[in-house]
């Protein structure tokens, strides 16, 4: 059985707001909501002005009718409400995340950026080209990749960190140890991002809740060495929602609230081509969540699956398709490789927007 009383996966969405159409997030509407009951049975493709109204209650059995009518207003409530800032960027327009691995084995630059002051130089760099933030990560989360010991990890980020911070970057910190958090935090990282969504080391909710930086929950089915043997799903949309909805409540009950959260689906962590798929054309039931959603898709095996073998360097094409695909549903923040690419594509893609066109 379903977490949810139901879930609703907007459709027909645009990035502006056409005649009947719901907000969802803050970047994009949608004209049509497919709806799927707690059992995970799909019952209707309902117009966007019945979804998030009483007439949705006409679209299936009226059991736990009580229970469909509170969540039905938490649902409006969630899609519509703008998202804060985080990090102190608005969330008005998509925001850019360069990813800088200071690490051997990360699966599309590692070794790059091994030496610090490259690490730093290159973050540097991509906040040049248009990058809002940038992703410092100490350990390789590929699929396969063993575990870093913590002094380790301490050893490759902290400088890094430290110096971007000194240089008026906004960092942000990859990593699943409590004790990198509170190390990054203290030499100046302004975000949290742990692809376990604080469950992988018993002290990191407190240690978030205390730092009070915004954080970056990802789905993560299993762990990096085996976590793609044979990943299994009933519903990948519905049990990644449910798991993600789940971890927000556990954040907010050790003290973090809501609006500092941002959701990952985790694109490629515990998730074959087909689950993959399915999760990009589902993007926007995240927003049902009522948070940010950050979205990283860049350089990613399943675009060699879907196009044939490839170098990770040179995914950049499928890169950009995927993110502007998630950018059609609403994401707010994009994790990139190639951020003058990226950068360039989302600013031809956000000034066509039929909306302000004479």
């Amino acid at each position: 059985m379903r977490r949810q009383p139901f879930y609703l996966i907007p459709r027909a969405l645009s990035a502006y707001p056409l005649e009947g159409a719901q907000a969802v997030g803050n970047l994009a509407w949608a004209s049509a909501f497919e709806l799927w009951d707690s059992s995970g049975t799909r019952r209707a493709l309902v117009p966007a002005a019945e979804a998030l109204s009483e007439k949705l209650y006409a679209y299936w059995p009226a059991q736990d009718e009580a229970d469909r009518r509170t969540y039905g207003e938490v649902l409006r409530q969630r899609f519509s409400s703008p998202r804060t800032s985080v990090a102190g960027l608005d969330l008005d327009r998509p925001r850019i995340m360069g990813v800088v691995n200071v690490t051997p084995d990360s699966f599309s630059d590692g070794g790059d950026r091994f030496d610090s002051g490259r690490a730093v130089a290159d973050g540097l760099a991509m906040i040049e080209a248009g990058a809002d933030l940038i992703d410092v990560g100490g350990e390789s989360t590929r699929p396969g990749a063993a575990p870093v010991p913590v002094d380790e990890e301490l050893r490759r980020v902290l400088s890094v960190v430290k110096a971007l911070a000194e240089q008026g970057a906004r960092v942000s910190i990859d990593t699943r140890r409590a004790a990198v958090m509170a190390e990054a935090a203290a030499a100046g990282a302004a975000m949290l991002n742990d692809v376990t969504a604080l469950s992988g080391d018993p002290q990191s909710l407190s240690v978030a809740a205390e730092s009070g930086l915004p954080v970056v929950l990802m789905h993560m089915q299993g762990e990096p060495q085996s976590m793609q043997a044979a990943p299994q799903y009933d519903h990948v949309s519905l049990d990644v929602f449910d798991y993600l909805a789940d971890r927000i409540a556990a954040c907010e009950e050790a003290g973090i609230p809501r609006h500092r959260l941002i959701v990952d689906p985790g694109i490629g962590f515990g998730k074959t081509l087909d689950h993959n798929l399915r999760l990009l054309a589902d993007l926007a039931l995240l927003h049902a969540i009522g948070c940010a959603v950050l979205l990283g898709v860049s350089r990613k095996s399943f675009i060699a699956k879907v196009d044939g073998p490839s170098e990770a360097k040179q995914r950049l094409p499928g890169s950009l398709a995927a993110m502007l695909n998630g950018i059609r549903q609403g994401v707010q923040i994009v994790r990139v490789h190639d951020v003058a690419e990226t950068r360039q594509a989302l600013a031809v893609w956000c000034c066509m927007d039929v909306s302000v066109l004479p």
